[in-house]
């Protein structure tokens, strides 16, 4: 076997491979002695074709299939003997392969890039600071009741937090536009569901009434058509409902999987929660402004084999989603390429780090994370037991792990500003993350 190997960019590589044409015959004379024992024609008995008729009926797509298996396989031993790590398969381009001839093909394939970490004393991370008050569990003991709540018709004026039924029907200019009208849409008032001063002029309005009100499309409004405009809806109240709070017993408490004998003890689990959840929003917040820092200060080339295998992924991904009603190939790549080229970069500068500095996922916290994980589940017990004997389990814990040593080595050379925040600002900043 000849090799060559020839660098056409920085991730691309074009290795030229010729292989003895003995080598080639040798394998399709094989494969048509093994085939002449088991074919079945007309007119012959198993195991008797003459082998003129064998390789006439059979001979060229053998070949092709010993070629490919040839070209596949010393591929992979070109590889080895280059000490080459490939990022994805090739392509394969015969250039020689006749009967008798030496066997020469070329593979295109591209490799990981060689990656020189950015000054990471550039990078800037924004540290959300916040604590959970018992303004903010009030707060969520309110939604959580809310949420649980049967609904009762008032004849009164609508007021904050009363679900409105209404029909509506914008213009702009005069002229209606898509998506700008509905009827029978149930709103929750002061939700937030609509654009800012859209609820708000609604407070008030009571079953029955029809009346106008004007707002204005804020400057960054997805539709670049109405963004920044002014809009006048006709609105018409159709129905007016007060929630039915719930009591704060322990039937209300075991409908959100907490068991406690009194307020006091279901006030102490709900912060619990939200301290969880405020942690974790943090930590998104943190991480995602270390990738930025990353993908700023330093440049890399992305292998297309990752882009795509990526992206299939978030194409399965969304399938799921969808509960499997659309079909794969109907998502066309392109939605997910920006997403896919940003998760591949990352991973791939996450992997130098920990290859520059030479980093270890530790096993106390390894340990620590599946306590974390075990926490929030009834029986904490059985979830450490059931990570702790699938090594699949524990080994996508080990990489998070090793996720948070990158960021905590970035955050040990960045310029890391604290800033101060409500707990529902820093737990929509995590959110704006993931």
């Amino acid at each position: 076997m000849q090799v060559s190997v020839e660098t056409t960019s920085n991730i691309e590589r074009r290795m030229t491979i010729g292989v003895p044409a003995q080598e080639i015959d040798q394998a399709v004379q094989k494969r048509l002695q093994e085939t002449a024992r088991t074919v079945r024609l007309n007119g012959f008995r198993p195991g008797k074709v003459p082998m003129s008729v064998v390789k006439r009926r059979f001979g060229d797509s053998i070949r092709q299939e010993i070629v490919g298996e040839v070209m596949r396989d010393n591929y992979i031993k070109a590889l080895q003997e280059q000490d080459i790590n490939p990022a994805g398969w090739p392509q394969f381009e015969p250039k020689t392969m006749e009967e008798g001839k030496d066997l020469e093909f070329v593979a295109v394939f591209e490799v990981l890039p060689e990656i020189e970490l950015g000054d990471l004393s550039n990078v800037k991370v924004e540290k959300p600071v916040a604590e959970v008050t018992d303004k903010d569990i009030d707060t969520m003991i309110d939604n959580l009741r809310r949420q649980q709540a049967p609904m009762k018709e008032v004849k009164r004026k609508s007021k904050n937090k009363d679900v409105v039924t209404i029909d509506f029907k914008g213009t702009v200019d005069g002229e209606e536009f898509e998506g700008g009208s509905a009827e029978g849409h149930r709103l929750t008032l002061g939700s937030g569901q609509m654009i800012p001063g859209f609820e708000k002029a609604i407070v008030g309005g009571k079953t029955g009434e029809e009346f106008d009100i004007e707002v204005t499309f804020p400057e960054d409004y997805h539709n670049e058509d109405l963004a920044g405009k002014p809009a006048t809806f006709a609105i018409k109240v159709e129905k007016v409902e007060e929630p039915q709070l719930p009591e704060l017993d322990a039937e209300f408490f075991q409908k959100f999987g907490i068991e406690a004998e009194d307020e006091a003890g279901f006030r102490e689990e709900v912060k619990k929660n939200m301290e969880r959840e405020l942690k974790q929003a943090v930590a998104n917040k943190v991480k995602n402004d270390v990738v930025e820092g990353l993908l700023e200060t330093t440049e890399l080339d992305v292998p297309s084999s990752l882009v795509d295998q990526e992206i299939d992924r978030l194409r399965q991904e969304a399938v799921q989603r969808f509960g499997g009603q659309v079909d794969f190939q109907q998502l066309p790549k392109e939605i997910f390429e920006e997403q896919a080229q940003r998760r591949v970069k990352t991973g791939l500068l996450f992997q130098e780090v920990v290859k520059a500095n030479d980093l270890k996922a530790d096993a106390a916290k390894v340990d620590e994370k599946i306590q974390e994980i075990a926490s929030t589940y009834e029986q904490p017990e059985e979830v450490v037991a059931h990570f702790n004997s699938s090594q699949e389990q524990k080994t996508q814990v080990e990489s998070v792990v090793l996720e948070e040593a990158v960021v905590d080595l970035v955050l040990g050379q960045a310029k890391v500003k604290e800033k101060k925040m409500k707990y529902e600002e820093a737990v929509k900043a995590g959110q704006a993350q993931r």
